[in-house]
């Protein structure tokens, strides 16, 4: 590989038929990045069925869009996929590499940096670069305490970005953009899918209603009451921090900086105090219900709605309402 490019590449991902809504927050700040060092925004895609995708990826902002468009590619695997993207990044010899921090990308991600021999940064929250195209990468470090600031000194710069924390890129059909289609490497599959199962969990960062718990509850067994509220609304639980240390909820239903970062129409809060972490995590919330019996809690700061009562006598009730009000339609 020579001298590196200045110019941004984007990993789309692509899985199901579905391309991931973080690959279009990705390409928004790719053109961001790029209008500041006078370069080229490219995408590189593998999979199987890519046609709409790549007019998508033209019409979000990508100048160049690199394809590898196979059956070999239609399920995702580590080791497959690796081998087919190394190469066109090898080739392009981008100076920044960008990846969602998405099941897939945070499997990949570390993969292609490896191969690559070069350094990776996971999990950001920001980007910015420096004229001359050093990529600045903030990210949350020591369990979220604190905001650290890095940049790589190999090349490319490989980062991981979370999702719904960057501005998607609008879309212009009217764009035109230059599509480069690859052979695929075919390789054995490191694994063989004997069949599907659609999981019931719903992915916390997409739900349009979420309600959380927090240090208010007295006990585990209490969360059940937030999660029939949440059920009663058709959403999802989600919880604070403290409760996923304690091992009473998990990482996955974590909202905050050291955790998931949600853009829900409704987000109740319940016994949730909205330290600085949390509040980082629900900020963009279109409509925030804060239930806490300390009226001085944070939370009622950017709450829409606030509800000074012990949860304990206000979450049942709402729940009864939601259900009795069902029952009548």
């Amino acid at each position: 590989m020579g001298e590196p490019s200045k110019d941004i590449m984007v990993y789309a991902e692509f899985s199901a038929g579905v391309l991931h809504p973080v690959s279009l927050e990705l390409l928004g700040k790719a053109r961001e990045l790029a209008q500041k060092t006078s370069s080229q925004v490219l995408s590189v895609i593998a999979g199987h069925g890519l046609s709409r995708a790549i007019d998508e990826l033209v019409s979000r902002g990508a100048d160049v869009v690199y394809a590898v468009d196979d059956p070999a590619l239609d399920n995702f695997d580590a080791m497959l996929f690796q081998q087919n993207i190394v190469p066109i990044v090898r080739d392009v010899n981008p100076g920044v590499f960008l990846l969602g921090a998405t099941p897939i990308g945070r499997s990949l991600g570390p993969r292609i940096a490896a191969e690559l021999r070069t350094g990776m940064t996971a999990d950001c929250t920001e980007l910015d670069i420096t004229p001359d195209g050093k990529l600045v990468q903030v990210r949350p470090a020591f369990a979220g305490n604190i905001l650290a600031t890095i940049q790589t000194g190999t090349r490319p710069q490989v980062a991981t970005v979370r999702y719904r924390v960057m501005r998607p890129a609008e879309r212009d059909p009217n764009r035109k953009g230059r599509v480069v289609m690859r052979d695929a490497v075919t390789l054995e599959p490191s694994a063989n899918v004997l069949s599907r199962i659609r999981s019931k969990r719903m992915d916390i960062s997409s739900a349009e209603v979420i309600v959380s718990a927090g240090r208010g509850l007295s006990k585990p067994e209490d969360l059940k009451m937030i999660g029939d509220l949440a059920e009663a609304l058709g959403g999802i639980m989600g919880s604070s921090r403290p409760l996923v240390d304690d091992g009473w909820t998990l990482k996955e239903q974590q909202v905050g900086f050291s955790g998931n970062v949600v853009k829900p129409r409704l987000y109740i809060a319940c016994g949730i105090s909205g330290s600085p972490q949390h509040l980082f995590g629900m900020r963009d919330s279109e409509h925030v219900i804060a239930i806490n019996k300390d009226p001085s809690a944070p939370i009622f700061k950017v709450a829409d709605v606030g509800v000074a009562a012990d949860l304990y006598e206000i979450v049942p009730l709402l729940v009864e309402e939601l259900r009795r009000r069902r029952m009548k339609v």
